[in-house]
């Protein structure tokens, strides 16, 4: 019983290390010549306030949503 339990404590923290050295790999430095692309208005993802508008308007209306952002709904899409 005693060993089994260490294992799984062994498991968990090879888990934990194979989680993290995963999320490491992810990172990486941004030159300063990139910087200049990730800055770039087409980078951002609410670059078209009216075609934002009109997707929130589809999703709550679609998911029958409201509150959260400031607007309600109830699934009929007439609001």
């Amino acid at each position: 019983m005693h060993s089994l339990h260490t294992l799984l404590v062994q498991v968990r923290r090879l888990v934990g290390l194979l989680c993290l050295a995963g999320m490491l790999a992810g990172c990486t430095h941004v030159k300063p010549w990139e910087r200049g692309a990730l800055a770039d208005s087409i980078m951002l993802p609410d670059r078209d306030p009216v075609g934002k508008q009109m997707a929130e308007h589809m999703w709550f209306s679609r998911e029958a949503a409201s509150g959260g952002r400031g607007v309600g709904g109830g699934g009929c899409g007439c609001n």
